[in-house]
């Protein structure tokens, strides 16, 4: 008799997508590029390139009296976050990007990210990239909580709910 599967091992495949082939260059080359940007952003503006921050502080310059020169930099900086995906499609093959999730679950895990960076301080971008370059105990301890966070609710949500 046939034994059926094994749901925890089973449960989502990882699936490539046609014509797209990614390698440990794509994510060296990747990470270089987001190491690159961010040094630039510290050396040139004096800021870390922490989106959440970055994204808030665009929000309430818009909504409020602040500098045009500080509004500017954080609109184009999320511009770019936008639309170079865009440009890279131009470029390379990408395959369809698809999402398994309800849209009230996608505005659901954009509200406790949103959460849960206001109670850290920041966001992976800031604390992971930038903070941890620093030596920054406060972001080691964030983002051992993200990452641990991250990996007990993949767990949950694949292999115990699904």
């Amino acid at each position: 008799m046939a034994q059926a599967p094994d749901r925890r091992l089973a449960s989502r495949p990882c699936q490539r997508t046609p014509g797209w082939h990614f390698s440990a260059l794509h994510g060296l080359a990747g990470g270089a590029l987001i190491g690159l940007a961010s040094v630039l952003l510290m050396l040139l503006y004096g800021r870390i390139a922490g989106i959440s921050g970055i994204l808030g502080g665009l929000l309430a310059g818009l909504l409020a009296d602040s500098t045009k020169a500080e509004t500017l930099w954080r609109l184009a900086f999320v511009l770019g976050l936008l639309y170079a995906p865009l440009l890279y499609r131009q470029w390379a093959a990408v395959g369809l990007i698809r999402v398994d999730a309800d849209p009230g679950t996608l505005i659901a895990a954009g509200l406790l990210v949103g959460f849960g960076t206001r109670l850290a301080g920041g966001c992976t971008s800031g604390h992971g990239v930038c903070g941890l370059s620093r030596l920054s105990l406060r972001s080691l301890a964030a983002v051992a909580a993200f990452m641990t966070a991250g990996v007990v609710t993949v767990d949950v949500v694949r292999h115990l709910i699904a």
